[in-house]
């Protein structure tokens, strides 16, 4: 396939927080793709220890306003925006009082209030594709890193399918390392089915704590591409991407090769 934008959506980049391989890979790959001649969006969470000063953070007030509603309850949407250097890179972050600003020290809010992780989860994703609905920016290739990134790709295959800003979008889904700390809520599936994700995906997860393995598994059915970051796959996931028969891509060192994540895009 042919491509020109792509968008980047990270569980976390540095600098705006510690340099794991997670982190460096989301701040390094899109950079890299856009100084390689292609038109890059980036988002992450607003956690509550990004200091916005610091990280010169200004809000999108024509980007922000609206409201998510998860399990019937409104939740406001806040965007702010940074400039990543050198590459003059735009990193969108996804900012709400529920779910990202708990957190003043420099844990994250993901691993302080765990309890909320379905719905942070379902907030980010779908508060990120709104967004870039109203940046009226039609990306070509979806690259998605963490699990809080997860669900992307079954909100994509399910409720934003024929949405013109996502329907021919390809979906790359990353796989990192389990750094979830504990299971999701038991209701999780449910909220999923009431936001228009379908039976074959909520089903496997209906009535369970959802944990690491089961949001790989999610990812890897909603996604075209699959991509291994972490040093080993468990048995389970293995045996299930060669199941899926998606094109896979393993590259498990601490740098990506830029020129072969282009390659994997156009192959799709």
């Amino acid at each position: 396939m042919d491509f020109n934008k792509v968008l980047f959506v990270s569980q976390e980049i540095s600098p705006y927080l510690p340099a794991s391989k997670l982190a460096k890979s989301c701040e390094n790959l899109p950079q890299q793709i856009q100084e390689a001649g292609y038109e890059v969006r980036t988002f992450m969470p607003k956690y509550g220890c990004i200091n916005e000063r610091r990280n010169q953070l200004h809000e999108v007030i024509r980007l922000s306003g609206v409201n998510v509603i998860i399990d019937d309850t409104d939740h406001p949407l806040v965007i702010k925006v940074a400039t990543l250097q050198p590459a003059r890179l735009q990193v969108y972050f996804i900012f709400n009082d529920d779910y990202f600003s708990k957190n003043v020290t420099k844990d994250l809010e993901i691993n302080t209030s765990p309890e909320d992780n379905d719905e942070r989860s379902i907030f980010f994703v779908r508060s990120v594709l709104e967004t870039v609905k109203k940046l009226r920016w039609v990306p070509d290739v979806i690259h998605c890193a963490g699990w809080i990134t997860a669900l992307t790709t079954a909100y994509l295959k399910n409720v934003y399918n024929e949405d013109p800003a996502f329907r021919d979008a390809k979906v790359v889904y990353s796989i990192y390392d389990n750094d979830l700390a504990q299971a999701m809520d038991v209701r999780m599936g449910e909220k999923l089915a009431a936001d228009g994700i379908s039976e074959a995906n909520t089903a496997p997860i209906m009535g369970k704590a959802v944990d690491y393995i089961d949001l790989m598994k999610i990812a890897i059915d909603n996604s075209d591409g699959v991509m291994q970051r972490c040093e080993t796959l468990s048995p389970e996931l293995e045996q299930y991407i060669k199941d899926s028969g998606k094109p896979f891509m393993a590259c498990t060192g601490e740098a990506l090769d830029p020129q072969s994540v282009i390659d994997f895009y156009k192959s799709l």
